[in-house]
């Protein structure tokens, strides 16, 4: 077991013994179907419409737990958010529904590309664990297979929307990478391969500021980065979870160009991207790495440990780097419980200011599959 084996402990004690049950009462709609959006201060639901892309990560985070050995009911939380997936967002042509009200009523039906990714994803997780994978397979191919014909962009990778809408997006992208990647994990068919391929080789290719190594967010029709309107932004987070990505696909396909990307990645947001006070990742730097926004958001941390893990898993040769490795990775994993200080057993803060007070705001449901995937990371092979 790896140096970091407490942390990733004490971690595993706080999701099972205090989110999970919070987010699978409290957090769950057990009147309507699917899941409240948010938990204020003192615990209650607040009445937002549903997102399909939360839903996604619902069924992700509890089959996820399921795996690391959650003994509470987290495959009926599965065929829960199952359900009203199944029932109200997925549309009649294989597309999914962004958003409805709790009762299911349809208040957006345009093409999402970073929903239709979060429902790919959940729906691998469903399968990976023996979830209705009579169904929920061929769904995803169908799903898949529809946003390949209807939205696909002339170079790689897809479009926002048709007609065209600008700018084409890196994190919407990123996402369906990590669908195809979990779907090729969990056996799916070549296709999955095929799109984990096509998005890698985008990325390596667009994406990447050659000048400071960066990851870009905003683009063109041609995939031309934009740099005008404030859209130069680089995300301390994603540069953690690019790399994460990347590491993975570039140790199965033996890609180096791919693991030196990701290696380069990991040093913007530990060279640019940190407080150096709080020693916590940045929400935004400018496009030459200058700070934009100081704020100390929760879900790139757990990025940044994803990244490192990832790190970790390409130097394990050397011991004293692996070692060092896990110093960083445990110290990481340490400073989330100072988002888990909450009123609220369970809950989080989705910010610190940069002095590292929380901002009180409500928890999001869909930070638990930023926290889930950074545990199961850390958890021994």
């Amino acid at each position: 077991m790896s140096g970091y084996a407490a942390t990733f402990e004490q971690l595993r004690d706080w999701l099972f013994d205090a989110a999970l049950p919070l987010w699978s009462t409290v957090g769950t709609d057990h009147v309507h179907g699917g899941f409240h959006e948010k938990l204020t201060t003192d615990g209650r639901p607040t009445d937002d419409p549903r997102r399909a892309r939360v839903v996604g990560r619902q069924i992700y985070s509890f089959a996820t737990a399921v795996r690391l050995g959650w003994t509470g009911e987290g495959r009926e939380i599965v065929r829960h958010g199952l359900d009203f997936l199944e029932r109200h967002l997925i549309s009649e042509t294989d597309t999914v529904v962004p958003l409805v009200t709790p009762e299911g009523r349809r208040l957006a039906t345009g093409f999402d590309l970073y929903d239709q990714a979060f429902v790919l994803f959940g729906l691998a997780a469903a399968a990976a664990i023996g979830e209705r994978s009579e169904t929920v397979v061929p769904l995803a191919s169908r799903l898949r297979d529809r946003m390949i014909a209807g939205w696909r962009h002339p170079e790689a990778g897809f479009e926002e929307a048709r007609p065209r809408q600008l700018p084409l997006k890196a994190n919407p992208h990123m996402h369906i990478f990590e669908a195809s990647l979990a779907w090729v994990e969990a056996g799916g068919d070549a296709a999955w391969q095929a799109l984990a391929d096509e998005i890698a080789e985008l990325c390596l290719r667009r994406f990447l500021d050659p000048a400071t190594g960066a990851l870009r967010e905003y683009f063109d029709g041609d995939w031309r980065r934009l740099d005008g309107d404030g859209l130069d932004v680089v995300e301390p987070g994603h540069q953690a979870e690019w790399a994460w990505l990347l590491m993975r696909w570039g140790r199965a396909r033996g890609r180096p160009d791919a693991l030196a990307a990701a290696a380069a990645l990991m040093r913007v947001i530990e060279e640019h991207g940190i407080s150096e006070t709080q020693g916590l990742a940045v929400n935004e730097l400018n496009g030459d790495l200058s700070m934009r926004d100081p704020r100390l958001r929760l879900w790139p941390q757990t990025e940044r440990i994803k990244g490192w893990v990832g790190r970790r898993a390409l130097i394990a040769e050397d011991a004293a780097a692996a070692a060092a490795c896990d110093a960083r990775i445990a110290e990481h994993g340490r400073q989330l419980f100072r988002y888990f200080e909450h009123p609220v057993r369970g809950a989080w803060w989705e910010h610190l200011d940069p002095s590292g007070r929380p901002m009180p705001e409500p928890a999001r449901a869909s930070s638990l599959y930023h926290i889930t995937c950074a545990i199961a990371e850390l958890a021994p092979a």
